[in-house]
């Protein structure tokens, strides 16, 4: 059996017979190949291997089209928390340092670990708790008025792409502040582009310098697209600006 030529392996047997098939080819949970083993009756889909690399999400992806039941039993999937691979993905990022996923994945069933970026030049050394991520793409942050629409948020993105000559593919983020968390215009936005959406707290917005003043000074924040932008991104490419309702800053 050489896994190594599949991206994903579903297997219509009982998990026993996928587990003894399985085990002299197994090396990592980051190399081996996700698995997911489905009963005879077409009942249930579990997660063999690889459930934070694809196979949860492939046994939902069954469960979706086919009726059966997803029987996903990692912690954090079974509590409704977050961890580390999906904030790696949903951030366009490769985890450096992969042995401290175990660490930051007990701390996520907890409380919400933070995302943190620290501009170079710097000599960082951390602890076994605490995951490097390196990213790419572009973060596109965002502001906008209560009720604002998604085609607004969509228009005024691609707007704003079109003037720095760059695609809605090119996009690794968005970003924005903890009062849109529940904003549906935004968060249905961010879904048609397939992107996740950062919502990042006061003090990570304020600990920033935009160039640029903002109304939302009025809230006790320095600004919104622009210190997301900040926080997260190398350098800003785009400051902010607003396109009816909607603000737009980039950075990568």
């Amino acid at each position: 059996m050489v896994l190594e030529k599949y991206e994903l392996l579903v297997a219509v047997m009982a998990v026993g017979i996928v587990v003894r098939s399985l085990c002299p080819y197994l090396k990592d949970k980051w190399t081996d190949r996700p698995v997911v083993a489905v009963d005879s009756a077409l009942s249930c889909a579990v997660p063999v291997v690889g459930g934070h690399h694809g196979a949860n999400e492939l046994a939902r992806f069954l469960a979706s089209r086919m009726g059966l039941y997803a029987a996903v039993t990692t912690a954090t999937d079974s509590s409704d928390r977050l961890c580390l691979e999906e904030v790696a993905a949903g951030l366009g990022a490769t985890i450096v340092n992969k042995e401290s996923s175990k660490a930051v994945n007990l701390a996520f069933l907890k409380e919400d670990v933070p995302v943190l970026r620290l501009k170079g030049p710097k000599i960082v050394i951390v602890d076994e708790d605490v995951a490097v991520l390196k990213s790419w793409g572009l973060v596109v942050g965002i502001g906008a008025r209560k009720g604002v629409s998604a085609p607004e948020v969509l228009s005024a993105i691609d707007e704003a792409l079109s003037e720095t000559g760059r695609k809605r593919d090119e996009i690794a983020i968005l970003a924005t502040a903890w009062l849109k968390s529940e904003e549906e215009g935004m968060l249905e936005a961010a879904q048609l582009l397939g992107k996740e959406m950062i919502c990042l707290s006061k003090d990570a917005l304020n600990s920033q310098a935009p160039r640029t003043a903002s109304r939302a000074q009025d809230l006790g924040l320095c600004g919104v697209a622009e210190p997301a932008v900040l926080a997260l991104a190398s350098k800003l490419i785009f400051p902010k600006k607003a396109y009816g309702r909607v603000t737009v800053a980039i950075g990568e």
